[in-house]
C-alpha cells in the first residue's frame, strides 16, 4: 500500500496539482467570506466564527475532490497501468486504500490552509466577544470526515470508467445525492416520520452535528461506514476487472 501511497503523493505533491488546488480553495473561500457581499461574509455577519467557512467548504469540497479523485483509476485504465498493477504482488486492497490515503493527506493540507481564517477572526474579534474554539474543532473534523468520504465516492466513480471527465460527474452527482438529496427530500415531509430517517441516511444532517460543537459518535460511524462501503464496493469493481 504505501508504494502506491508514495506514487500518488508524489504526483500531488511534487507536481502543481497540491499547490494550485490550495490556491484555488483558498481564494473560492476568501471571496465569499471577506469580499462578496452576501449573508456569508464575516463581516456581515457581525459574529466572529467561522460558521460561513463550514457551510461553504462542503459544497467546494463537492467539485474539488472529484477533480482530484477522477484521474486515480481511470488514468490507469486508460493507459493500461492497471493491469500490469494485478500483476504485480500488490492487494486490490492496497492499491484503493493506498490512492485514497493520498487524497485525504491532500485534504488536510487544504485544511492547513485554512487555518488563516483562524487566526483571522481572532484579530478582528472584539473584546466584548469570545470565540467558541470547540465548534472550530469539531467543525474542521467534521470537515475531514466529509472530504474523506467525498473521496472515498470519487475512487469509486473513477473505478467506474475510463474517461476522467465522467468520473467527476458521476463522483459530483453521488456527492450531491450524499450529502444533500436526502436532506431535500426529508424537508418535503412526503412520509411522516419516516422523513427523519431519510434525514440522517444523508451526510449533511450528520455533518451539521458537528458545528453544533457536538462530536457525535453515530455520525463518526456513518462517515467512516459509508465512506468503507464505496471503497469496499470500488475493490469488488476492480476485482472483477482482474479476473475478468
Amino acid at each position: 500500500m504505501f508504494t502506491i501511497f508514495k506514487k500518488e503523493f508524489n504526483t500531488f505533491f511534487l507536481g502543481y496539482t497540491a499547490y494550485i488546488s490550495a490556491i484555488v480553495f483558498s481564494i473560492v473561500c476568501s471571496l465569499f467570506l471577506w469580499f462578496f457581499n452576501q449573508d456569508y461574509n464575516i463581516f456581515n455577519s457581525g459574529i466572529a466564527s467561522l460558521n460561513s467557512f463550514f457551510f461553504i467548504t462542503p459544497w467546494i469540497f463537492m467539485f474539488l475532490i472529484p477533480s482530484l479523485t477522477m484521474k486515480s483509476i481511470a488514468e490507469e485504465q486508460a493507459n493500461g497501468t492497471l493491469i500490469w498493477l494485478f500483476t504485480q504482488p500488490i492487494k486490490i486492497s492496497e492499491i484503493v486504500l493506498g490512492k485514497f490515503f493520498a487524497v485525504f493527506v491532500l485534504i488536510i493540507f487544504l485544511l492547513i490552509f485554512s487555518l488563516i481564517y483562524v487566526y483571522s477572526i481572532t484579530q478582528i474579534v472584539s473584546p466584548e466577544q469570545s470565540i467558541d474554539f470547540g465548534i472550530i474543532k469539531s467543525g474542521y473534523f467534521g470537515l475531514i470526515l466529509l472530504g474523506s468520504l467525498f473521496a472515498s465516492i470519487g475512487i469509486f466513480a473513477s473505478s467506474i470508467s475510463k474517461n476522467q471527465v465522467l468520473a467527476f460527474v458521476i463522483s459530483v452527482f453521488i456527492n450531491f445525492i450524499i450529502f444533500y438529496g436526502f436532506q431535500s427530500l426529508a424537508s418535503y415531509n412526503l412520509m411522516g416520520n419516516a422523513d427523519y430517517y431519510v434525514q440522517k441516511l444523508g451526510a449533511f444532517s450528520n455533518y451539521n452535528q458537528f458545528l453544533k460543537g457536538i462530536v457525535d459518535t453515530r455520525a463518526v460511524l456513518y462517515f467512516v461506514a459509508v465512506s468503507g462501503i464505496f471503497l469496499t464496493v470500488c475493490m469488488q469493481l476492480l476485482y472483477r476487472k482482474k479476473t475478468a
